[in-house]
């Protein structure tokens, strides 16, 4: 886990006031803000919540177990688990998650259904899509959306949106295409949540239509 080196709250809010003024200039209201805290400790999971982010993003089981024991429940955002879930994690953090990011298999759909059902609330989902057709990204294809969400109707999954990961080569005009790609089929099966965009491109995303961004170095500065 990051640790060598130290947050500063103060810093960290003017970066996300600089953030939200550049979501502003791009056209987008209400764009959630989520931090991407993996390899940081859990203070800033509370720098996250004492800036006024909008959720945290985690991308490793263990890591998130390890450190959210440290946060006091009202330090807390909403966790967004952003990276690539194994199955077999699921049980492990269902009191810890808020919203599954990452779900793009018919595997992981059903042990969600599984572990959620008999509890008081549904499972909020977003459905991970590859736009970029990279082969090492993960994601379904789009044209596999029709079938899982369908799928998680007949259980407790509420899937209320679609999430992607721009190219790895960082082209615009490929960056543009890969979000409007999400944007259209969001939006083709009514899903409102559109989570596209890091630190190097949110503000491509933002044009595009995204509703979260996904931000981790520009939060905290680059991890030690």
């Amino acid at each position: 886990m990051g640790g060598a080196k130290v947050l500063d709250v103060g810093e960290i809010r003017d970066r996300l006031g600089l953030i939200r003024e550049r979501v502003t200039r791009r056209g987008g209201t209400g764009v959630k803000i989520v931090a991407v805290t993996k390899t940081w400790g859990a203070a800033a999971l509370i720098a996250a919540h004492e800036v006024g982010c909008d959720g945290v993003g985690e991308n490793y089981a263990q890591e998130l177990l390890a450190k959210i024991v440290e946060v006091k429940a009202e330090q807390l955002l909403p966790v967004h688990f952003v990276g690539q879930l194994q199955t077999n994690k699921v049980r492990q953090l269902l009191d810890v998650v808020n919203i599954w990011e990452s779900v793009d298999r018919a595997s992981l759909v059903d042990e969600l259904i599984k572990r959620h059902t008999g509890r008081p609330k549904s499972a909020k989902v977003l459905l991970q899509v590859n736009t970029t057709n990279e082969p090492d990204k993960a994601g379904c294809a789009p044209s596999e959306i029709g079938a899982l969400i369908e799928r998680a109707a007949g259980g407790s999954l509420d899937v209320c949106g679609l999430m992607t990961v721009g190219p790895t080569s960082g082209d615009i005009a490929a960056t543009s295409a890969a979000f409007r790609t999400l944007s259209e089929w969001a939006d083709r099966y009514g899903l409102h949540e559109k989570s596209m965009g890091m630190t190097g491109d949110y503000e491509i995303a933002v044009e595009m239509g995204a509703t979260s961004l996904r931000l981790g170095t520009a939060l905290f500065g680059n991890r030690s």
